[in-house]
């Protein structure tokens, strides 16, 4: 028998809470760690618990459907700019006031709280207050001011960083053998899916390559700033491609069990959470490539290279991780960060 919470990797404390509270849930959970931690896994995994009639068999087309984020009754609300809106909430509560489609229950995951700002007083009642058919779900890296009052309606269970030798044992489960499976755990940053999708991703040492050069290939000029920007978001995309591959699958088989089952995939709401699977794989390309790049100039500084350039050169890529945050225009966010690394180089 499949269990849904397999996916979920090194929070054995977070996983027994939430199985526990499948058979009898409250109507508000609160998830809060670190971006890669499982959160999203265990949301899927629990949301299948709840609807499904044997609180979680991994088999049957309820949770095969959770699972594959295509069931009616769980709904992922995602941001669409830098915060959450106050029309946003306004949906949330929309949403959550809508009866089920197949059950007497849904689920609804809302992500990134942690980026709730203004629109909290917005969605406090609709939390404090729900339609007692629905379970919200709330995933967050943190917890800010903002989210206090809405976490005091909420159980809130935390989630660890997973450890890279606990990603690199999955990995090694899974066939790639211990080198490369510590060397992706390292580049995965704790997230099992990411770290999943570089194991088959023929492109990845060399993307990682492309960035640690980056220090050498600068030399003051505008134009190498331009090419390398250029490079560098190129080199991102590369993380697509077997992502592409797997979402294709993905695809295929869904259709397969629909027929065999005598329904239907639900093709738009498939489409939408490829979308934004991509648009998270690209983030975390360039988070780990400005990782890599930060490495170069620690590992300068620590051999007493560079001194002050060095360090100046590490807030600039600090910085350029922060405003990842608010999803920028990814190709001038790189120029601009290389514009500073060569200027603390002259």
């Amino acid at each position: 028998m499949a269990d849904p919470f397999d996916g979920v990797v090194g929070q054995a404390r977070a996983v027994a809470q939430l199985r526990a509270a499948a058979a009898h849930p409250v109507h508000a959970y609160l998830l809060v760690g670190p971006p890669g931690s499982g959160k999203r896994a265990a949301a899927s995994a629990f949301a299948a618990a709840v609807l499904c009639g044997a609180k979680g068999c991994g088999e049957c087309p309820v949770c095969t459907h959770v699972l594959h984020g295509v069931h009616p009754d769980v709904v992922v609300v995602e941001r669409t700019g830098a915060a959450i809106l106050v029309d946003e909430a306004r949906e949330i509560a929309r949403l959550a006031a809508r009866s089920p489609v197949e059950g007497d229950r849904k689920v609804l995951v809302l992500t990134d709280f942690h980026l709730v700002d203004r629109a909290a007083p917005a969605l406090l009642k609709t939390i404090e207050e729900p339609s007692a058919s629905t379970v919200f779900v709330i995933l967050a890296d943190y917890l800010p001011p903002e989210l206090v009052t809405i976490a005091s309606r909420c159980v809130v269970i935390e989630f660890n960083a997973v450890a890279d030798d606990a990603v690199a044992e999955v990995l090694m489960r899974d066939g790639l053998d211990a080198g490369d499976a510590q060397r992706v755990a390292a580049a995965a940053n704790g997230n099992i899916a990411r770290a999943r999708l570089l194991a088959s991703d023929a492109g990845f040492a060399g993307r990682q390559d492309l960035w640690a050069a980056v220090p050498e290939r600068l030399d003051g000029h505008g134009a190498t700033v331009a090419v390398l920007a250029a490079d560098l978001i190129a080199s991102v995309e590369g993380v697509l491609e077997p992502l592409r591959v797997r979402q294709a699958d993905e695809v295929e088989r869904l259709d397969e069990q629909a027929k065999a089952q005598g329904g239907r995939v639900r093709k738009k709401d498939l489409e939408d959470r490829h979308r934004r699977e991509q648009r998270r794989a690209r983030m975390d390309e360039l988070r780990a490539g400005l990782a890599v790049l930060a490495r170069s100039y620690r590992d300068r500084l620590a051999a007493g290279a560079g001194g002050t350039a060095s360090a100046d050169a590490l807030d600039a890529i600090r910085k350029a991780r922060e405003a990842l945050i608010n999803n920028p225009n990814e190709a001038l966010l790189l120029q601009a960060m290389l514009v500073r690394l060569s200027e603390s180089e002259r």
